[in-house]
């Protein structure tokens, strides 16, 4: 039986305007995106990986091509459609965190059921279930300059997965920590797509994930030029 497509790219191509002329950062770019899949953009900085990361986030618009986004084209969609789609549907990681300081584990973890209009009693299971499951619960009171930089992206994780997302998009989300930290990640992040059958799309050249990616899609000078399936 074959699983449903929650990303289709096609023909997409994205300009930047430099001076008076305009660098193109993808070019041609064919793609497809099915439930549960834990794939990587993966590339040299400057190959296009972040961009398409973000386009498909709908953080930035295509310039040309269609983008279709759990059967929204969502190049064709206002901002604030754009952004509906984004907080019902999708989670994100970052390399620095966006933690917001001044609130807790568990305050950072919940925003995403606020802005979802979540009852009051039923954000509370959630949140707890999710900082549980990235292993957190003595530390959901702890602001994020008690933490350690590992405490951090596992809040980030916690905060990603807590809504129960189709989608988690996570930007070269080990690059800030050590190998052993990076290992724990990886390990959340599996245990979550194998548990949830989430989506994971990273963008990164760090090998450490690379070893976990079940497919690679190599991106070089705006283009796919792999896409490789890994059992």
């Amino acid at each position: 039986m074959s699983k449903e497509k929650i990303i289709e790219i096609k023909s997409l191509v994205k300009k930047f305007p430099i001076g008076g002329d305009f660098f193109t950062a993808l070019n041609d770019i064919n793609l497809s995106v099915c439930e549960g899949e834990f794939s990587g953009l993966v590339g040299p900085s400057g190959s296009g990986k972040t961009t398409l990361l973000n386009i498909i986030g709908g953080l930035d618009s295509p310039t040309l091509g269609k983008v279709r986004i759990l059967d929204n084209l969502i190049n064709e969609t206002s901002h604030e459609d754009r952004a509906l789609i984004r907080r019902k549907h999708m989670g994100f990681i970052f390399q620095n965190y966006n933690l917001l300081p001044v609130y807790s584990v568990y305050e950072n973890v919940e925003l995403p059921l606020i802005l979802n209009k979540i009852d009051k009693n039923k954000r509370k299971d959630m949140v707890i279930n999710a900082v549980e499951s990235v292993g957190l619960l003595d530390k959901i009171k702890s602001k994020p300059n008690q933490l350690s930089g590992g405490q951090c992206q596992r809040t980030a994780i916690a905060r990603a997965i807590v809504h129960n997302p189709s989608i988690v998009l996570a930007d070269e989300p080990t690059a800030n920590l050590d190998s052993e930290n990076s290992y724990h990640i990886m390990e959340i992040m599996k245990k979550l797509n194998n548990e949830y059958k989430t989506s994971f799309v990273f963008s990164t050249h760090d090998e450490k994930i690379m070893s976990y990616l079940k497919r690679i899609i190599s991106l070089e000078d705006g283009k796919i030029i792999k896409d490789k399936k890994i059992n």
